[in-house]
């Protein structure tokens, strides 16, 4: 506002327009102006002590005041809870503020004076201000340059803390969290550890250029850690990397950043904390205490702005909060089988000779092959050369093989038919060892590639009918002969029909010569 008293009381003293003009920062022909009107107007000072400029402006401009009153309120209540609305803007709120004006035959402020009027509403009144961040939009997340200290009890030695600060811009709450490395379990562990703390996920996550989170960031390409994409994924959140030089793009978090330096970092510097777990704790009072203290130009603090203008806000954490996983690569074997950390583990056979993405948890190894997962296992530990395969990965004779257990060879047997089952048990009661009889099985099943199951069973009762010691070679010559026996009687029979459908049937008569009979 124009400081009408202090305009007023210059020139009384005695003091030149271009001294008021510096004085005060308004134009000279402003106070020129001003100067008039109250001269006009009979304005004294010295009987006009306890009045205000909004009074002396009033005073000198009546008209000014008339006209501002003549506007239509701007119910700012309702801007303030739209705005935080995806998508909506101040423009688009403005324009349906002058279309409802022009339907009451109203008249509506200017986009300038509305903003103007909204800000001034926002800073007074709210925690937060829409213009600026939405609430639940990003969460900035970044590692403060300073780093506290812990005592290693047995060397004497201070080791460093590194500190990770997770903001979120629209209500500025913060979220602080001590590690011993910023390696990628670390700054996964912190993401998930902030997302537990807020409660909820913001649409965006905008973190800086470090290794650990962006691998290439350039105009032509982005390019995200594998392990660290996979994370976004799991909490449906997108990664807009800050740009390169750029702390502007996350603004928020470098001033909590240089805040909580103060306030936490800073504050620990006497306390002497002889482990990570006791550093956290008391990184973790200090931060209730940082998150609860007033703002000093607005009403409020960070939590209670959290609570009520952004919380509500937030997507939902998922059922599972998202476990650390590596990202390898490797080669599928000839024996269809693919080695991570010294164990071994199955894949469809097709995919031999190819080169497979990896994710490691430390529950479940997942193979992909062009981003479709094409095989998972349950992780091995321990000794190291141990298999995890599943029969579905295996060609079709090596799943034969692997399914021959006395059990199951009995149950083959069974469904064959009750001779060839007298076959099997006569292979297990009477081989010197197991493997022998089951290798004996897997052999006889074979034939099946060749002969019908009614086949093989005739022929295990043409050997049992023989012999009381059948062997697969025997089942295997009664087979063939049986097979040429078919194969003979069919042509015989093929031979007859096309006598019997083509031959001479006329008898001798026909030729004018006498049959036997006569």
């Amino acid at each position: 506002m124009f400081q009408y008293r202090k305009v007023l009381a210059m020139k009384a003293e005695g003091f030149s327009i271009r001294s008021i003009s510096s004085a005060t920062g308004h134009s000279r022909q402003k106070i020129t102006t001003v100067l008039e009107v109250a001269k006009e107007k009979e304005v004294d000072l010295k009987t006009l002590e306890d009045v205000s400029d909004k009074w002396l402006e009033e005073f000198l401009y009546p008209e000014k005041s008339e006209e501002e009153s003549s506007y239509r309120a701007i119910d700012f209540e309702y801007i303030h809870k739209e705005l935080a609305k995806k998508n909506v803007t101040l423009s688009l709120l403005h324009y349906e503020y002058e279309a409802q004006c022009r339907s009451e035959k109203a008249i509506p402020y200017s986009y300038r004076s509305f903003v103007r009027h909204y800000k001034n509403y926002a800073a007074r009144h709210k925690a937060t201000m829409r213009i600026k961040r939405r609430p639940g939009e990003i969460l900035e997340v970044d590692w403060a340059g300073s780093t506290g200290a812990i005592f290693d009890c047995d060397t004497g030695e201070v080791v460093d803390v590194y500190v990770f600060v997770a903001t979120l811009p629209s209500s500025q709450l913060s979220y602080v969290e001590g590690f011993l490395s910023m390696n990628m379990t670390s700054w996964i562990k912190a993401h998930t550890h902030a997302y537990d703390y807020f409660g909820g996920v913001t649409e965006i996550l905008v973190p800086d250029n470090l290794k650990t989170g962006v691998q290439e960031h350039s105009r032509k390409q982005l390019i995200l850690n594998p392990t660290y994409k996979d994370m976004a994924n799991h909490y449906n959140t997108i990664i807009m990397p800050a740009r390169v030089k750029a702390p502007k793009d996350k603004a928020s978090v470098e001033g909590s950043v240089r805040t909580i330096s103060t306030w936490i970092i800073a504050s620990l510097r006497h306390s002497q904390c002889f482990s990570l777990d006791e550093w956290n704790s008391l990184a973790k009072q200090k931060l209730e205490m940082f998150n609860d203290r007033a703002f000093t130009k607005r009403e409020g603090s960070r939590r209670s702005a959290f609570l009520a203008e952004e919380k509500d806000f937030l997507s939902p954490l998922p059922p599972m909060p998202y476990q650390m996983s590596e990202w390898l690569t490797a080669k599928v074997q000839p024996d269809y089988h693919i080695s991570v950390k010294s164990q071994f583990y199955s894949v469809p056979y097709e995919y031999i000779s190819q080169q497979v993405d990896v994710k490691a948890t430390d529950h479940l190894i997942e193979v992909f092959y062009n981003h479709m997962r094409i095989a998972s296992h349950t992780r091995l530990y321990g000794k190291y050369g141990r298999q995890s395969t599943n029969p579905d990965h295996m060609p079709d004779e090596h799943r034969l093989y692997i399914d021959q257990t006395p059990k199951n060879a009995k149950a083959w047997g069974k469904d064959i038919g009750p001779n060839t089952l007298m076959v099997v048990d006569y292979f297990f009661k009477h081989a010197q060892i197991e493997k022998q009889a089951v290798q004996s099985v897997f052999t006889l099943k074979k034939v099946l590639r060749k002969y019908a199951t009614y086949e093989l069973e005739r022929a295990c009762e043409d050997v049992l009918r023989a012999t009381k010691r059948p062997t697969v070679s025997l089942i295997k010559t009664i087979l063939k002969n049986n097979q040429k026996r078919t194969v003979e009687s069919q042509s015989e029979q093929s031979t007859d029909q096309v006598n019997k459908d083509y031959g001479f049937t006329r008898g001798a008569n026909y030729y004018g010569g006498q049959s036997h009979d006569e």
